[in-house]
């Protein structure tokens, strides 16, 4: 395989995206716009071709019908040509980036962390931001980050609901271990929470004072309604995933250890087409799975992960590699819930099942810990997912993310 920068694939490296990149540029607009866009505000500043300093054009309201005039506007002082606008990855989303390309424009959303920054500068005013952004995009200087499509971003929506869920269930159970556990009582640790033995017990506890039992309740109340929750919108999304455009996908993705439905819509919908990463290392170091590196001269200094790039899918993948610290076997499990898989993802799931199981127990033989281990394993996972995805993916209808 090929050496890759770490940093430069942190947002994209697809081939889509790169040739859209190199396309616009080949290309010599006649003028370039850069955005800071705001939930209220956009400020706009024009870099025309050429070496001219950028030119502020004040600030307009982020709506639809402001962005429509102010296209219109710089349609008729440009006559028609096609302009290249851009502005930072942020809260606001891509509804401006898909808007403007509608109206004819081409636009980039760009990297916020990689934008070029003199140390010197010590005053930020919204329009000198929208004039760097364009004369950052004229010259080059900015990097690009893919832009899921509509029915690919209301997927990713719909699971970090479920993460934002997840997390509020954690919290509540934890409120309620800690509120149980300040006043004297414990469960047995070798028993597992969160059962119907478990809420009963919790339930049959007396606190001295009549104030006490009113919190132990909420709390009760509290933790069984965040599950709940967590329950609903698991339900829902195995009811909307025959209806994905990446459906067939994720069935030939839960042939792998590790992974059932849940964790490969969530790959799926953070990630969208894998297969648009050059090779595994690109996408491994996009998840910031490798090891961070600070060299100089002859001397080569690896560091920790970089965990840089996308972190939900980073901790499903880290949860996924835990399985592996069995041996290889073809359980029924296994093969139950490989069943909708294609042949190919079968053969390549066995294959890591053998290599990853083997190569986790050789690690912790030779003194790594098990954070470590996992972590590597991980990393090589991402390899074989890389390659179902490669496989699987021209069997289904591309979904285009312009």
């Amino acid at each position: 395989m090929k050496e890759f920068n770490s940093e430069a694939v942190r947002y994209e490296t697809s081939s889509a995206l790169k040739t859209v990149m190199q396309a616009q540029a080949g290309h010599q607009y006649p003028a370039y716009i850069g955005l800071d866009v705001h939930k209220e505000t956009i400020a706009v500043a024009v870099a025309r071709a050429g070496r001219e300093a950028p030119e502020s054009r004040g600030e307009i309201a982020n709506k639809p019908q402001a962005v429509a005039k102010l296209v219109d506007r710089l349609n008729r002082e440009f006559t028609g040509e096609v302009l290249l606008f851009c502005y930072e990855a942020g809260p606001c989303g891509y509804g401006l980036y898909r808007q403007l390309l509608e109206l004819g424009q081409d636009c980039q959303v760009v990297a916020p962390s990689l934008i070029p920054k003199k140390p010197g500068e010590r005053i930020k005013t919204d329009r000198r931001d929208a004039c760097k952004l364009a004369q950052a995009l004229r010259s080059g200087d900015l990097t690009a980050v893919w832009v899921p499509g509509e029915e690919q971003e209301a997927m990713r929506d719909l699971t970090r609901a479920r993460d934002d869920l997840k997390a509020q269930e954690r919290k509540a159970r934890q409120q309620l271990n800690a509120y149980v556990l300040r006043h004297g009582h414990a469960w047995p640790s070798n028993k597992t929470r969160w059962t119907k033995t478990h809420y009963h017990w919790l339930e049959s506890l007396r606190f001295s004072h009549d104030w006490q039992q009113v919190v132990l309740q909420e709390y009760i109340d509290a933790a069984k309604a965040a599950s709940q929750r967590v329950a609903d919108i698991t339900a829902k999304m195995e009811r909307v995933l025959p209806q994905w455009s990446l459906a067939p996908v994720v069935d030939s993705l839960v042939a792998l250890r590790g992974i059932d439905k849940l964790a490969a819509m969530v790959l799926l919908a953070e990630l969208g087409d894998i297969s648009r990463f050059d090779s595994p290392k690109q996408l491994m170091a996009y998840l910031g799975l490798v090891p961070s590196e600070h060299s100089s001269g002859g001397r080569r200094r690896l560091g920790a992960i970089t965990k840089t790039g996308n972190r939900h899918a980073r901790r499903m993948l880290v949860e996924s590699a835990w399985s592996y610290r069995f041996p290889a076997r073809q359980t029924a499990h296994l093969k139950r819930k490989a069943a909708n898989a294609s042949d190919e993802a079968k053969v390549i799931a066995w294959r890591a099942q053998k290599r990853l199981c083997g190569r986790y127990r050789t690690l912790l033989q030779a003194g790594k810990n098990t954070k470590q281990t996992t972590v590597a394993i991980a990393r090589e996972l991402t390899g074989f997912i890389w390659d179902i995805v490669c496989h699987e993916m021209p069997k289904v209808q591309p979904q285009v993310a312009r």
